[in-house]
């Protein structure tokens, strides 16, 4: 088996073989495939078709400094968003720390950049497992190997779900309370703060906000946890405010979701 995992890797080298590994629905461009499909994370994608716990990798969904979002195929057929985090970038090794460190589910991570994208999976992972079962709606996390996480698709037929900031939703009120029983949730239950929430990391699906990009929430004990949170109140503050839509001011939202009553 190994041989012949090595020998498809060796024909993956060639321009061609490696167009033809990712079956593109949208352009890519071939610098992008040498930065996204080094040796290792070819390895793990193999791994994964060998085992069975993914069937066909397509076109790119989305892309940012740290990843690309690929639409997937399970072995059952249904689709699966396939997040591949960046290794070959150092960017944004520094932002990773702060959000790492303080956090007593990795104490023991080495600094180098792969092994800090490979923690950095990982705990996108556990904390999308964890606001999963706080009632957070995420996109359910399937597996994690290395640096390439499987993920519920929220979309259909290969179309992601639109942005909040796409959106003209008829009840913006109603996805504000939502989100905001979100971030209580998460708080209270999962014992997570976002950190990083906003118009940009929120779809909406059937009439619904999912939250996604959880990657640098950290822990309720983590010590910028209250920064995290009251930046993640604000966005909603501002962006829902903007709309005409009747807000929590800052106190009052920050002691709803630690301890105030509804």
């Amino acid at each position: 088996m190994r041989e012949v995992v090595e020998r498809r890797l060796w024909r993956l080298e060639k321009r061609h073989d490696k167009e033809q590994f990712v079956k593109r629905k949208r352009s890519e461009d071939y610098g992008t495939l040498e930065e996204v499909f080094d040796k290792p994370t070819l390895m793990t994608i193999y791994r994964m078709l060998n085992t069975g716990a993914l069937r066909g990798l397509y076109g790119i969904l989305n892309t940012g400094k740290e990843a690309r979002v690929y639409l997937g195929e399970l072995p059952d057929g249904s689709e699966v968003a396939v997040k591949i985090y960046l290794t070959t970038s150092s960017e944004f090794k520094k932002g990773m720390l702060m959000y790492i460190e303080g956090d007593p589910r990795f104490t023991r991570v080495r600094k180098d950049t792969r092994s800090l994208v490979y923690t950095w999976a990982m705990k996108e992972y556990r904390n999308l497992l964890a606001a999963f079962y706080a009632g957070v709606k995420v996109p359910k996390p399937m597996k994690v190997e290395k640096n390439v996480l499987l993920m519920e698709f929220i979309g259909k037929d290969g179309s992601p779900a639109p942005l909040l900031r796409e959106t003209h939703a008829e009840d913006m009120h109603q996805i504000y309370r939502t989100l905001m029983k979100y971030v209580r949730a998460m708080y209270r239950k999962a014992q997570l703060v976002h950190g990083d929430l906003s118009e940009y990391n929120v779809m909406i699906y059937k009439g619904k906000p999912v939250v996604f990009d959880l990657s640098q929430a950290v822990l309720t004990a983590h010590p910028r946890a209250k920064e995290y949170l009251q930046r993640d109140l604000s966005n909603l503050e501002r962006y829902f405010g903007n709309l005409g839509v009747e807000v929590k001011p800052m106190d009052k939202a920050y002691e709803w979701v630690t301890g105030g009553k509804e």
